[in-house]
């Protein structure tokens, strides 16, 4: 028998059950690109903050710096990023997208905004406009401080 939400009784469950359907049904759309969810959601932080680093993606993708690194490593070596030394602290790289990685993410980009509108049939433009709100103020309410992610090292 299914549960209805209101049985499930934690938000958290249900917003954690959600991601993990979303991102199953969104990983499909990115095998045709080579790309994990992570790796898209790395593209778009470095398509929209240029110059960013490692610990930026790191924290943004909610992982850790080593994680973040080699996820870096892979899409550098296809081609899809470039890491330059940070003239202003030479303990870090700025990231940058190139124009490979600017057109995967097009593509992909479009593929995921697809399936996101087939995932989304049925509500009305408030109620998705509300839960984006939602989302995004929840979001940087838990949004790590300078300490990082807590148990993450970022």
């Amino acid at each position: 028998m299914a549960l209805k939400a209101e049985d499930m009784g934690s938000l958290s469950f249900m917003v954690r059950r959600t991601w993990l359907s979303m991102r199953s049904a969104i990983s499909v759309e990115l095998k045709e690109y080579g790309l994990t969810s992570p790796q898209y959601a790395t593209l778009l932080i470095v398509a929209g903050n240029p110059g960013c680093s490692n610990s930026d993606i790191a924290r943004k993708v909610a992982s850790t710096r080593q994680a973040a690194n080699e996820m870096l490593t892979a899409l550098e070596g296809r081609g899809l990023l470039t890491r330059a030394p940070n003239p202003a602290d030479r303990r870090t790289q700025q990231l940058h997208i190139t124009d490979a990685g600017s057109a995967v993410l097009a593509g992909a980009h479009a593929a995921v905004q697809r399936r996101e509108a087939e995932l989304e049939t049925g509500f009305t433009d408030e109620e998705r406009a509300v839960v984006r709100r939602w989302c995004e103020t929840i979001g940087d309410k838990c949004e790590p401080g300078e300490g990082g992610w807590p148990g993450l090292g970022v």
